[in-house]
């Protein structure tokens, strides 16, 4: 294999990737943010406090032929030329590209958006974004969290844990609704109000009232204004593809690729919140570093299978959404397949109300085809297994799935 991979992004998806290709291959790997690769999945816990930054930083790239650039965007990509031009003026020749661009945050179309986020009001993706955040959360200041999905879930507990008055206002029926059925949903909320937050649902943020250049309250479609020291926009994200597209490469929702992670041009690969793969794009963290895996192989050409772990063929990640909410006091949250049954498909539920308890699975013929568990995870790893696996059910009452071993 030709030497020279340059990898642009440096999350985990890229940093991975590097750190499996060197010192055998001449890797160079291009970072936008000023920071040494770090873990995001753990940034609600260094925005609670729990961790400093130190500690979530990703294990560095081994060996001398590798070169990590910190705080370099990549603005062009020449294929003819097979180079990537940077912002910095720099340029870097390849003979293998890696786009591990990630994604950014959904910003939605709110008033008061228009000239850019005004004072106090905050994405929450980055490490950078953290921190500015964890400065202006100071105790007894009103946080406003607009989205309750996982990341806005994650975002208000920790700004609860630093003592800051938190309002969740999430426009689905219930928190985290893309993950959890509605009785799940009611836990997690509950969860947050036990911890002072307030959470509004079924309700649409319609624009930002400002003055002064800082943000003082998020106006929502019944005109109700819900007053505010900082905001934070917690709206999903959206695969950075800009970079592929501009270059001639195959987009659709992101960087389209093939099951060997390659794209339209055969020395182009794309992995990571950016990738789409079978018309899917993952935005989770196991995915990503699934698809860097099997990239390494790929890239590296060494005597390993072409299916299976650690093979040289993607065909797609059956992802398990795994959440803990805080430190003391924690709340477990766990959620895989389809959550919400089709008709004909048998569901079982054990529910403990004393503990906040709640566990919930969706079999459909034979097949384990979806599951909720919350507060208790005991049989979290058995009920994993069995789907990810999508082997038939032994012949046992369908109960025996939530005891504590999974009844597998």
């Amino acid at each position: 294999m030709d030497a020279r991979i340059v990898v642009v992004g440096a999350g985990m998806a890229g940093a991975r990737l590097a750190r499996q290709l060197a010192p055998a291959y001449d890797v160079t790997l291009l970072g936008e943010e000023p920071h040494a690769p770090y873990n995001r999945v753990l940034l609600a816990d260094v925005l609670a406090g729990r961790y400093g930054p130190e500690v979530i930083a990703l294990p560095p790239v081994p060996g001398d032929a590798a070169a990590v650039r910190h705080g370099v965007r990549a603005v062009r990509i020449d294929r003819r030329a097979r180079t990537v031009h940077c912002a910095d003026g720099t340029v870097a020749g390849y003979d293998h590209l890696v786009l591990a661009t990630g994604s950014n945050p959904v910003l939605p179309p709110l008033r008061g958006l228009d000239g850019g986020l005004p004072g106090g009001v905050h994405p929450f993706r980055t490490l950078d974004d953290c921190q500015a955040l964890a400065a202006a959360a100071r105790p007894g200041s009103r946080s406003v969290v607009v989205g309750g999905g996982l990341l806005g879930v994650s975002a208000a507990r920790a700004l609860a844990e630093r003592g800051t008055d938190v309002v969740v206002a999430h426009q689905g029926p219930t928190l985290m609704d893309r993950h959890l059925d509605p009785e799940g949903g009611g836990l997690v909320r509950r969860h947050l109000e036990g911890l002072g937050a307030e959470v509004h649902t079924e309700c649409h943020a319609r624009g930002l009232r400002h003055r002064g250049g800082a943000v003082t309250g998020v106006e929502l479609a019944d005109g109700f204004v819900l007053d505010a020291d900082h905001v934070v926009l917690a709206c999903g994200v959206r695969p950075r593809a800009g970079l592929a597209a501009d270059a001639g490469l195959a987009v659709r929702r992101g960087v389209v690729v093939d099951d060997t992670l390659t794209t339209s041009d055969p020395r182009v690969h794309a992995v990571g919140d950016c990738a789409e793969h079978a018309g899917t794009v993952y935005g989770l963290a196991a995915p990503a570093l699934e698809q860097a895996d099997v990239l390494a192989s790929v890239l590296a050409a060494g005597p390993v299978p072409d299916t299976g772990p650690g093979g040289r063929r993607y065909t797609g990640t059956r992802s398990l959404t795994r959440l803990t909410l805080g430190s003391a006091g924690a709340f477990d949250i766990a959620a895989f397949g389809e959550p919400s049954p089709r008709p004909g498909d048998d569901v079982v539920r054990l529910a403990d109300a004393t503990r906040g308890a709640y566990r919930k699975v969706v079999v459909r013929g034979d097949r384990l085809v979806g599951g909720v568990l919350l507060g208790d995870l005991a049989s979290v790893g058995a009920l994993a297994r069995a789907w990810e696996g999508g082997e038939p059910l032994p012949d046992a009452p369908l109960l025996h799935l939530l005891t504590t071993d999974g009844g597998l």
